[in-house]
């Protein structure tokens, strides 16, 4: 492959992409969530439609979809696809992202200007042991960097740009989808299958150079909600029960050693308490739950109800309620039906000269519920480090590689359909 050609396409479309202020808002009533999405996915159907891509539509959601044309006269080739999200975390800022480029990087810890105590150690990134000499990518210190996913995006179009300009290399009909909202749950919430119209896709919005991970958690969201009796507090005695300290007594019982992220690795589940909304009268404490086995959601579920109960047993006059609502669930179950899907993506892995490594994921894609709306849909590597960190970075010479294992997939899917 041209791999200059591939360099220059990748990065400097990264490099704009990262700009555009893309920042979801799990609050915001529209959809997508923010304008700035809308402005980054408008000027992608423009490219798309530049590099000479069929089929371009932004559509009334924000989805942008393409077609690459079928370049093999064989009938027998499924469509695929290859599907990546604009939006970034509103974990951190990504207004004003100045993508920084470290050139042949020698190993020493990378300060960044803009803040000089957010500083990318060694130390603290082992996957960067990997990267001496290779050119890392920054933001500046006061905002995320967007490699999530806006490398997958840039990935993705590049690897159109050169499939298009490569006529020669044979594949079938390719669809491509850029997506809003993921990182607020929203990425598949009007995400037509039927209208894509593929067998099965890949999401490029993973880690570390040659993963292809094939499962992730399955997840619920959890709200405990405690009732108490508010007065004026000058007449209080006997009469009020105040449930912020309902909930301070509940959230001091949560385990703090085990089944908690901040003890947890591998294929250990937990429970996150992570928004509190808080009054006298009500208290409402919200949990994430997850675990790889969607029975053991439950288990934690029954932990965390029974911690509540014994809570209000103890205050008198309060009460607890709940809610659980499905999340996603381990797109293992789908995916394991269809192995082809992922051998595939372990074969263009090794095809790009690298060893393929499987890999679960402590969280969630889009993959995950669009494998259960019938497109199965693995995770490939992006290249991303640090997600929704100040200190977020991704190397060059990785988005190459994911570019050169896109356009490998689809040329094994042309060769063994």
């Amino acid at each position: 492959m041209a791999n200059a050609a591939i360099k220059s396409s990748v990065l400097e479309r990264f490099l704009r992409y990262v700009t555009y202020d893309t920042r979801a808002d799990e609050n915001s009533p529209t959809y997508p969530s923010t304008p700035g999405q809308l402005v980054l996915l408008d000027k992608l159907a423009e490219e798309l439609k530049e590099i000479g891509l069929d089929d371009v539509v932004r559509d009334k959601h924000g989805y942008v979809f393409a077609t690459i044309p079928a370049t093999t006269r064989k009938r027998s080739v499924p469509v695929i696809g290859f599907i990546a999200h604009v939006d970034t975390s509103p974990e951190a800022s990504g207004t004003d992202v100045k993508p920084i480029i470290h050139r042949k990087w020698k190993g020493r810890d990378i300060v960044l200007p803009d803040d000089p105590t957010a500083v990318l150690r060694l130390a603290d990134n082992p996957h960067l042991r990997d990267q001496v000499g290779n050119d890392i990518i920054t933001a500046s210190g006061t905002t995320l960097l967007g490699a999530d996913n806006k490398a997958g995006v840039a990935e993705i179009v590049a690897a159109a740009e050169y499939l298009v300009k490569n006529p020669s290399l044979k594949h079938g009909k390719i669809r491509i989808a850029f997506t809003p909202d993921e990182e607020v749950g929203g990425g598949t919430k009007h995400f037509s299958v039927k209208k894509f119209g593929a067998y099965c896709a890949y999401t490029i919005d993973g880690e570390t150079r040659g993963h292809v991970e094939a499962e992730t958690f399955s997840a619920d969201a959890m709200t405990l909600t405690f009732h108490g009796f508010n007065t004026h507090p000058g007449f209080a005695l006997d009469r009020m029960v105040n449930s912020i300290k309902v909930a301070s007594d509940f959230i001091s019982l949560l385990p703090r050693t085990w089944m908690s992220p901040e003890t947890t690795a591998d294929r250990e589940g937990f429970v996150h308490p992570y928004v509190v909304d808080a009054s006298v009268e009500k208290t409402s404490v919200k949990f994430l739950i997850r675990d790889f086995a969607t029975a053991r959601l439950k288990e934690k579920e029954h932990v965390l109800e029974f911690l509540a109960r014994e809570t209000v047993a103890s205050w008198p006059g309060s009460s607890v309620t709940f809610e659980v609502v499905e999340s996603y669930r381990n797109m293992k179950q789908v995916l394991d039906k269809h192995p082809k899907v992922v051998e595939h993506a372990r074969a263009a892995i090794r095809r790009a000269g690298l060893e393929p490594v499987d890999g679960a994921i402590r969280g969630g894609t889009d993959g995950s519920r669009l494998s259960f709306m019938g497109l199965p849909t693995p995770n490939i590597f992006a290249g991303e480090h640090n997600f929704h960190s100040r200190l977020e970075w991704i190397s060059l010479q990785d988005m190459e590689k994911a570019v050169e294992v896109i356009v490998n997939i689809a040329c094994v899917w042309e060769e063994r359909p």
